[in-house]
């Protein structure tokens, strides 16, 4: 059956995304590789327990929360996105309904008051959740939630909201998912998306830090790749899921304000914000 297959800006077919979560010092090593390799990602916050300012920890504390200021500067300043891991980090599926919802209120207004910004997305708190809880999420404007199951697959979701990533950092196939993705030509047409996770404390405590700089190294720089934010990617695809077509498939809309790239029939397309286009 003839269909519209998304691509990505640029009419590419792949893309990179990674996000780290709870806001820790270690993540300013780990920005400092992003950076260095070109690599764009998203960090997932609870502003509800920042460290306080001066906050000296005992030798050997692993876990080290950055204090608002540090917090502000990093992600700010780098221009990474920042999103949603709850007010407190709690367990949400344990909590009433009524709670859930200030965890993840409480915290999208403390962010996007602390960045100036809109905050969409989400990380579940130990990577746990109901039902209930995903509906929450909706009705509190969440458009994605990174969940902690690993795919080791390289597809798009289905429901933004139990987005699974392809694989933690200390995933034994790490590297062997990295050279499947990079020499990857064709899905069936369908686009694809690498979604690396993890915690930045894991890098210290493992004592692995060569890990995520090798493996930067390899999956940076790739001409046929789009490297992304979370929500970069998310709204993308939710503008492309936006165009018209007539029932015939010859004819197609954009209603969106961004341009958008795609297949039909292995031809590739770009229509431009409210063009319509004969295919």
């Amino acid at each position: 059956m003839a269909e519209l297959k998304m691509r990505f800006p640029g009419g590419l077919a792949k893309s990179f995304t990674m996000s780290y979560d709870d806001g820790v010092e270690q993540d300013k090593k780990l920005v400092s590789i992003m950076k260095k390799y070109g690599l764009k990602g998203t960090f997932n916050l609870n502003s509800g327990i920042y460290a306080k300012k001066g906050t000296v920890y005992a030798p050997g504390t692993i876990h080290r929360r950055m204090d608002e200021e540090e917090v502000t500067k990093l992600y700010k300043e780098d221009g990474f996105e920042v999103a949603s891991h709850a007010f407190t980090h709690p367990f949400l599926e344990r909590i009433p309904t009524y709670q859930v919802a200030t965890e993840i209120l409480k915290d999208r207004e403390k962010l996007e008051s602390q960045f100036d910004t809109i905050v969409r997305g989400f990380a579940y708190p130990f990577g746990t959740f109901s039902d209930e809880v995903v509906n929450i999420l909706k009705e509190c404007g969440i458009a994605y939630a990174r969940t902690v199951h690993s795919t080791r697959l390289f597809k798009m979701p289905q429901n933004w909201l139990l987005l699974d990533p392809t694989c933690h950092h200390d995933d034994e196939k790490l590297f062997e998912l990295a050279d499947k993705f990079i020499n990857a030509k064709d899905d069936y047409g369908y686009p694809m998306m690498f979604y690396l996770w993890g915690h930045a404390y894991e890098f210290e405590a493992n004592n692995n830090w060569d890990r995520i700089e090798k493996f930067a190294e390899v999956i940076s720089g790739k001409e046929d790749v789009w490297y992304a934010t979370n929500i970069e990617i998310c709204e993308y695809t939710e503008d492309f899921k936006r165009l018209r077509t007539n029932v015939s498939f010859t004819k197609v809309y954009n209603p969106t304000a961004r341009t958008i790239w795609f297949t039909y029939r292995d031809k590739p397309y770009k229509i431009e914000p409210g063009e319509e286009m004969s295919i």
